[in-house]
């Protein structure tokens, strides 16, 4: 069972449909998306600045707009509280507020560190973070990997099976020393012995 959250970003179809099982929460103007993908969630909550509105929908929680965490944050820590530890996560790229995205991007690590594991979808692309810990991706005879160190000093970090590897290395957050990796065919594995990655993954099939 997972939690799915859709927020006002942009919204680029969805790839990974929740079933009934699943927990849905529209953050704010996530709510349109949830629309236009025939979704209806369990809970709809934010502050609403987005919508203008509140929708007449019987679950709904309204916050102030002066507050600590986004909508997306609120989201989240609503689905980690019900015990969720797999998020699928869209409408959070794009649209007019770029720094929403990097909002979102941090929301990766903050799952991470938690020991949940989201994906944040784009055009074409996911991304997920991960926390001294690995993660492979089955084999592809193509498609791009990139992998983004985020926060401080991710050490020894190992990449096996893509077209560039490293082993036992160190990435830093000022330096993009490991994008626009290839999968050829095998499968890929990104580890980390101590700190946090962001990888983006993109031409999945």
């Amino acid at each position: 069972m997972a939690c799915y959250i859709f927020g006002a970003g942009s919204f680029y179809g969805l790839p990974r449909r929740p079933t009934p099982q699943d927990y849905v929460i529209a953050a704010d103007g996530g709510w349109l998306a949830c629309e236009k993908a025939g979704v209806e969630p369990q809970l709809l909550l934010g502050d609403f600045d987005s919508l203008g509105a509140v929708p007449a929908f019987p679950c709904t929680e309204r916050f102030p707009v002066e507050k600590d965490d986004t909508d997306m944050m609120l989201a989240i820590k609503r689905g980690l509280a019900l015990g969720h530890r797999e998020f699928h996560i869209y409408g959070g790229l794009g649209g007019r507020r770029s720094d929403h995205s990097v909002a979102n991007l941090q929301a990766l690590a903050y799952l991470a560190r938690r020991g949940a594991e989201g994906w944040l979808y784009g055009d074409g692309e996911r991304y997920t973070a991960i926390y001294n810990r690995s993660m492979t991706f089955p084999a592809r005879s193509e498609g791009i990997l990139s992998v983004f160190c985020w926060g401080g000093d991710a050490e020894g970090v190992s990449i096996c099976g893509a077209q560039y590897s490293m082993e036992d290395g160190t990435l830093v957050a000022d330096l993009p020393l490991a994008v626009s990796n290839h999968f050829c065919g095998d499968a890929v594995t990104v580890s980390v012995r101590s700190g946090c990655l962001v990888l983006c993954l993109r031409g999945e099939e």
